[in-house]
């Protein structure tokens, strides 16, 4: 894993920002996928730890030929918050992915995560810290993406449509991980809903670290204006795409209402598992009954072919999407949220 930039490196990128063209990254269309279709696997059952396992298994085939040219594997879970363990991955979820991991896998592994808050409180807080003991047959160590604080640095839009840099985690940048994206299905209080895809994005912009005096955080400057949200979701996921591995959705019990942070369970006792992050949330929130159309970093991330949105083109292996389905309900602000669709009135007149 290289080096990535120094924190006063930043510093100097950030200032240099307003008075430079600084160049973003290209949005050009993504390479054309391999003319097999899309697969996304899954699962219902009444365990957790197994549901992700056996999600995985459904797609092992698209995940061994990639897994075995990697030196170590990442596994990204969700720490959104310490208040409310139902928005946060379950330890159980993690046993799942070591479970798959354990017949196939035998390199170290690597729990990795920069929360908004604590996250060496958060793993003690959601029993992460138990997990490396159950799976001594292996190494298995957690990492604080903040302390770590190494990172390569991503242009994305600010309020005035400006760019400014963000600070992401070299770790999930690098090619010789094999990341897993182990996150949860919620409703979002501000871009819908939160799947694999907002995990990442917003997982990769790193805070201070705990023994920092000086306190900043990158993930507050994707809270910008409701179409630049998704915009700067889907500039990162561009920039994270050729380093995604596998992803799981753990759907055991979800949460619908005024998430991330306030909504309520729903038992929807599913997993959903793919190395296609776009198709995977695809499914994820079709079977939550929510419109596709209304996530608009979802909508970005097909356009630019991160990954397959066309539910038509996606094999689902499994469960049936609609012997599973359930509707969530949405969070208090979706007439709100929904705004990113409309016109953007507030921009100066054109000229030319």
């Amino acid at each position: 894993m290289g080096p990535g930039v120094s924190r006063r490196g930043f510093l100097r990128l950030s200032a240099g920002v307003a008075g430079a063209a600084v160049a973003g990254p290209r949005l050009v269309q993504a390479a054309a996928a391999s003319s097999a279709a899309s697969v996304v696997s899954l699962v219902h059952g009444e365990s957790r730890r197994r549901n992700v396992a056996e999600a995985l298994a459904l797609v092992e085939d698209r995940i061994l030929p990639v897994l075995r040219q990697k030196r170590y594997v990442v596994i990204k879970p969700n720490i959104v918050s310490l208040i409310q363990p139902l928005a946060a991955t379950h330890a159980d979820a993690l046993h799942g992915i070591l479970d798959f991991l354990a017949p196939r896998w035998k390199g170290p592994v690597v729990i990795a995560e920069s929360s908004a808050g604590n996250t060496l409180a958060g793993y003690e807080q959601l029993g992460y810290t138990k997990v490396p003991a159950e799976h001594k047959e292996r190494d298995v160590t957690l990492v604080d993406l903040n302390t770590e604080g190494r990172y390569e640095t991503l242009q994305i839009l600010d309020d005035n449509l400006h760019l400014q840099p963000v600070r992401l985690a070299a770790r999930l940048l690098d090619p010789e991980a094999y990341v897993i994206c182990s996150g949860a299905m919620k409703t979002h209080n501000a871009v819908v809903a939160t799947l694999s895809i907002k995990n990442m994005a917003l997982g990769a912009p790193l805070r201070s670290g705990p023994k920092e005096s000086a306190r900043w955080s990158d993930k507050r400057r994707y809270h910008v204006g409701i179409r630049q949200m998704h915009y700067n979701i889907m500039l990162t996921a561009q920039r994270m795409r050729p380093f995604f591995g596998a992803t799981v959705i753990d759907g055991f019990e979800g949460m619908e209402g005024n998430g991330p942070n306030s909504g309520l369970p729903v038992p929807s006792r599913l997993a959903i598992a793919s190395t296609d992050y776009v198709a995977a949330d695809r499914v994820g929130v079709e079977a939550m009954g929510i419109d596709p159309s209304w996530v608009g970093y979802l909508t970005y991330c097909g356009t630019m072919g991160l990954g397959e949105y066309d539910l038509a083109k996606i094999d689902v292996r499994g469960a049936k999407i609609a012997d599973v389905k359930r509707p969530y309900q949405l969070h208090q602000d979706i007439e709100r949220m929904l705004e990113w669709m409309g016109p953007m009135t507030e921009l100066p007149r054109k000229l030319g």
